[in-house]
């Protein structure tokens, strides 16, 4: 899984109003202020079809690029890979892409349901506990595959229902009746496992990685 949140930020913050004025007896106490990259004014999450996806592979290869950091070298590698995985995963079934918009593009998420058997285990083999096998068996387990967002999503507001990331993830989870997410996260990428572990993503041995088992990889889990 990637998470791209390197890019200047993009998205419009939401400002607390203040509250209104009232005599010192009568005074009560407002509603607490969000502040932060809050999508709830101006940015719409709603998902593309598999024609609008080829549609806008441009627009999401662009997305992709501008929050991957690095140079255009870096980018033009990075976008070219990310199209290929994007292509393959939605071929599976079920697949679904969401993106976040304002005017232009500011974030997308992706991901496919999973059953107990098929191509979807390579990398998972030996990771997922029995509680995953048999939630996979049943239909309710949802495999992430990516979130890309502006990098103020990451630095605040983290824990927020609103937070884009957030926003993103539950929605696919809800979409598909899925009880739980998984994700399979490079051991060497720190910065992704500490963005998804912000938004509310834990390791399966219990939010800690001493008791993670060895091998080139990580399983994050989410719960709904």
């Amino acid at each position: 899984m990637t998470v791209n949140v390197s890019a200047p930020p993009t998205t419009t913050g939401l400002l607390g109003r203040p509250v209104g004025s009232h005599p010192t007896a009568t005074r009560k106490p407002g509603p607490r202020s969000e502040r932060g990259s809050s999508p709830r004014e101006g940015q719409r999450v709603r998902p593309l079809t598999r024609r609008q996806i080829e549609d806008h592979l441009q627009e999401l290869g662009d997305l992709y690029a501008e929050t991957s950091g690095g140079g255009p070298w870096a980018w033009n590698q990075a976008r070219g890979a990310f199209l290929r995985r994007l292509a393959a995963d939605a071929r599976r079934p079920g697949f679904e892409l969401l993106i976040a918009e304002t005017t232009v593009l500011t974030g997308c998420a992706y991901g496919f349901p999973v059953r107990g058997d098929g191509p979807w285990w390579e990398g998972f083999d030996g990771y997922l506990p029995g509680r995953l096998l048999r939630l996979a068996a049943s239909g309710r387990l949802f495999v992430i595959s990516g979130i890309h967002v502006p990098s103020r999503v990451r630095r605040q507001n983290q824990d927020r229902a609103w937070n884009l990331a957030r926003r993103l993830q539950k929605r696919l989870l809800t979409d598909h009746g899925a009880a739980v997410a998984v994700t399979l996260v490079k051991r060497s990428d720190y910065r992704t496992v500490e963005a998804l572990r912000s938004w509310g993503w834990r390791y399966i041995e219990g939010d800690t990685p001493r008791t993670a088992p060895l091998g080139p990889f990580r399983v994050l889990v989410l719960d709904t």
